[in-house]
């Protein structure tokens, strides 16, 4: 059974061996941190979204309590590879330390490896909605063959344009309007700038989000225009999906533009085209994770990402994984929240 509930915190992982005293400050968004005290990794409560400033003093108020706690002096410092995150910045003012990037897919990997007890490479699908990618461009479509220690990037989904930056975010029809379709419901005069912005590349990122694919998806099926919450458009797509359908949308490998103009033509009930959309991500997922086992060797693949807390895609995605050994979350959460213990376990592989 997979259980995502906060559970008892702070909470230890046995990480297998000595470390040595170590601090992993965590993404911006869902904070947690993390203390590593001889072979435990422990794991602070919830702290919550680092955009504000009340949130960055309960950081550190709170790191100092568990730091008094256990006893804890940290002599490395890992943080997110991303330069402008609130805990990248409370990372780097810490003095006296070793500091250690580590990028986020890799670190929510490795905090799947780590909660499972693994060692050595797995094949590790990370799917999220934003992390700030070796390249400069917004992953969260990614396929790694990873250990603690490194990764590469096998695969991902093929990059698309975000319009407006985190307005993309808010506004999924933004989305959708870079897979060619506008939803109902949205003026064009919108419409228009958005497409502009697009065809000129002004303020315009590119993108493996799969975040951002639910974003579009539920849009183009008339579900949400706009959210008031993370993850809401997503979430209402899950709400509906059929789970009798067993059909899928035609794609081209990791491109999803087939499946987003099928999704747009396809005139059955909501609930069809919700579950046959998941159904396509499924399959991507398996087929990707297939083509990188024949390249690697590898058969163990580990699940993280917040997209994975969507419970009709991650039934369907280990169901279709068959002849794999497939780990997912159950002590940590998926999503952003466990994203400082993988730091912490990357920072100790490179020890």
């Amino acid at each position: 059974m997979v259980l995502w509930s906060r559970g008892f915190a702070p909470a230890t992982i046995d990480l297998g061996r000595e470390l040595p005293d170590m601090l992993a400050c965590g993404a911006d968004l869902k904070n947690a941190f993390c203390l590593t005290k001889g072979r435990h990794a422990i794991l602070s409560p919830h702290i919550g979204d680092l955009e504000n400033w009340e949130t960055q003093r309960f950081f550190e108020e709170t790191l100092a309590n568990l730091k008094k706690l256990f006893r804890a002096a940290p002599r490395v410092v890992a943080h997110d590879l991303h330069p402008l995150y609130a805990s990248t910045r409370l990372a780097l003012a810490i003095e006296g330390v070793e500091q250690v990037a580590v990028q986020h897919h890799h670190a929510h990997i490795a905090s799947c490896m780590a909660e499972n007890g693994l060692q050595g490479e797995v094949i590790g699908v990370a799917l999220d909605g934003t992390g700030y990618g070796t390249d400069g461009a917004i992953w969260g479509g990614e396929f790694l063959i990873a250990g603690y220690g490194g990764f590469t990037r096998y695969d991902h989904i093929r990059y698309f344009p975000l319009a407006g930056g985190d307005a993309a975010v808010q506004e999924p029809w933004r989305v959708a309007l870079a897979f060619g379709h506008l939803p109902a419901g949205v003026p064009e005069a919108r419409a228009r700038v958005v497409r502009r912005m697009i065809e000129t590349g002004l303020n315009v990122a590119q993108t493996s989000s799969c975040g951002r694919l639910f974003d579009a998806a539920a849009a183009i099926v008339g579900l949400r225009n706009e959210v008031t919450f993370e993850a809401q458009a997503a979430i209402e797509l899950e709400s509906v999906a059929d789970a009798a359908e067993e059909g899928v949308y035609p794609r081209e490998g990791l491109d999803f533009r087939p499946a987003m103009h099928a999704l747009a033509a396809d005139r059955s009930d909501v609930g069809v085209r919700a579950a046959r959309f998941h159904n396509t991500v499924a399959e991507a997922i398996a087929e990707t994770c297939g083509r990188a086992r024949s390249a690697s060797g590898l058969g163990r693949v580990c699940l993280s990402g917040g997209v994975f807390q969507n419970w009709f895609l991650l039934r369907r995605t280990v169901a279709k994984l068959g002849g794999f050994e497939v780990y997912v979350h159950a002590r940590v959460p998926p999503n952003d929240g466990g994203v400082a213990l993988g730091q912490a376990a990357v920072a100790a592989a490179l020890r």
